[in-house]
């Protein structure tokens, strides 16, 4: 990325531009009191993290703007885009990734309530924007047993509420995995298409590509859960989506945070007294 500076005592600071620096000095540190925070946490996803032991810390961010590269593929056969594929995949983790380097910056624990962003912009139909956001928080105690792989900020899409549920049940997020599989669907030949008309029949090569370009993107998100070590995934969400591509192209993303028991039963927040609220407007 353009305009980076020296980096400080953090090295993660290193592959951050200068203006995300100096955002993130004004911002709070782990172990640290001076600074605000900044999330776009609710008010009620703010209060169950405090409960769950954690303080915000700041609203991080990863941005990506990327070239889709040129694909050839066959009109009338169901096929895997795998140029496409890869580049939708590598923007998303360098985008995931500059968030995290921003997380590291704050020396937070982990990032709640990530949201991945597709956006095509009209400088080219080949340039998509991909950004990163959420709220990185740290354990009000300190207690290292919350970190991710690798022993960086451990990231998910849980919100507040759902992340104070997920320690109660007594496990953590580790990570947000994902998987990414752009497909071409086989064009219908011209007295098939005729064939079908006033009929009720299932168009069988239509089915099979959706169904297959589904598994790919559900096998890939399941592989980088095993290799996190995790004992599962949660909150998965399966997405469709053509981005304006070519007639019969679309990408399924599968998304979820992985999840694995917390080794310290200490960590497990207590239960939440239940309190009765009464509106005061009409």
């Amino acid at each position: 990325m353009a305009d980076q500076t020296t980096p400080g005592a953090n090295p993660a600071a290193a592959d951050l531009p200068k203006h995300a620096l100096e955002r993130l000095q004004g911002l709070r540190e782990a172990g640290r009191s001076g600074g605000i925070f900044t999330s776009d946490l609710s008010v009620n996803e703010f209060l169950m993290v405090r409960e769950a032991g954690f303080e915000p810390l700041g609203l991080v961010v990863g941005s990506c703007i990327y070239h889709v590269g040129i694909q050839y593929g066959s009109w009338s056969k169901n096929q895997e885009l795998n140029v496409i594929s890869q580049a939708m995949y590598q923007a998303r983790e360098l985008a995931m990734s500059r968030m995290e380097n921003e997380a590291k910056t704050l020396m937070a624990d982990g990032v709640v309530g990530v949201r991945l962003e597709v956006k095509r912009l009209e400088w080219d139909n080949d340039i998509l924007e991909f950004m990163a956001i959420g709220t990185a928080i740290a354990h009000s105690a300190g207690h290292p047993g919350f970190k991710g792989p690798n022993g960086g900020p451990f990231t998910s899409d849980l919100s507040g509420q759902d992340f104070w549920m997920l320690l109660r049940a007594g496990h953590r997020p580790l990570a947000m995995v994902m998987g990414s599989c752009v497909y071409h669907v086989a064009h219908q030949g011209i007295f098939r298409a005729m064939g079908n008309i006033g009929r009720n029949t299932e168009i069988t090569q239509f089915t099979q590509a959706m169904y297959d370009a589904r598994e790919l993107a559900m096998e890939r998100m399941q592989i980088e859960a095993s290799d996190a070590g995790a004992d599962g995934v949660v909150g998965v969400q399966l997405n469709e989506g053509p981005h304006n591509w070519q007639p019969h192209v679309i990408e399924f993303f599968a998304v979820g945070t992985a999840v694995k028991p917390i080794e310290d039963p200490s960590l497990i927040p207590e239960p939440v007294t239940p309190q009765v609220v009464i509106p005061v407007n009409d």
